[in-house]
């Protein structure tokens, strides 16, 4: 990996499982900043505010700041504003996301744009069907990310994806999908580190949307066999990882200088 020159790293799955640090996590943040490899934080999260996240690092013992973390929420905010202005948003997500989402009006009903962020306990029945309405009456269709499931303590969670894949095919809509795996996303994570997206690595544990996400998009896809990992990802994949490493705690030594 002697050409990667700057790193985006996932979160949940690579740094933290159910906000307990992976082991390595801190020391190998450490190790990007001392030999002067700039890298970001790039996730799917929709339960916390990049600052809230950063906090919530740091009592985990990973040292960040939260101009360091690029969330789907703060991309679906840029992508609304300048695609939608003015829009009237309905938003299903978990958590509240809204501090990441300035200038963006969100209503209960007769909205002109449906937004489907984290899958949480509001994913029921009566918030989906009105979320399907909307979208049959002409609202557009906007994800802040396509992930299937996540991993916590409790094991695999479903995401909001599937939620998203069952809303297009009951009504023909396609949506716009604001974080990983959109090229639009690694890109702007890749300007924000300041390196050719030919020599940024993206370190993640989802194959699909990290890692084939990012080479689709011109990057070195990293994946590790943490978080949601599964050894049949590897046989069911459309293509193969660019590296395979068993953890984050092993990043250091796969990128290090001669």
């Amino acid at each position: 990996m002697d050409e990667i020159e700057g790193v985006l790293l996932d979160i949940d799955g690579v740094l933290i499982v159910s906000w307990e640090q992976i082991p390595g996590a801190a020391q190998t943040v450490r190790w990007l900043r001392a030999q002067g490899i700039p890298f970001r934080l790039i996730t799917n999260t929709t339960t916390h505010s990049r600052d809230e996240l950063a906090t919530a690092l740091r009592d985990a013992g990973v040292d960040v700041a939260g101009e360091e973390v690029v969330t789907a929420v703060v991309m679906t905010g840029a992508y609304l504003r300048s695609h939608h202005p003015g829009a009237k948003v309905f938003l299903l997500s978990d958590g509240d996301p809204t501090d990441d989402l300035p200038e963006v009006q969100l209503v209960d009903d007769g909205a002109d744009v449906v937004v489907i962020g984290g899958a949480g306990t509001d994913f029921g029945y009566e918030r989906l069907n009105r979320a399907f309405g909307m979208l049959m009456n002409g609202a557009a269709l906007v994800g802040m990310h396509r992930n299937m499931y996540w991993r916590t303590k409790e094991g695999l969670q479903l995401d909001g994806g599937a939620f998203i894949v069952g809303l297009e095919e009951a009504t023909g809509r396609k949506a716009v999908i604001c974080g990983k795996p959109s090229p639009t996303f690694f890109h702007e994570a890749v300007g924000m580190v300041g390196v050719p997206v030919e020599r940024t690595a993206m370190v993640g544990d989802d194959i699909v949307n990290d890692v084939l996400g990012a080479q689709a998009a011109g990057l070195v896809g990293i994946l590790v066999r943490t978080g949601k990992f599964m050894p049949t990802d590897l046989d069911t994949a459309s293509n193969e990882p660019n590296h395979v490493i068993d953890s984050i705690a092993d990043l250091p030594r796969s990128l290090r200088r001669s």
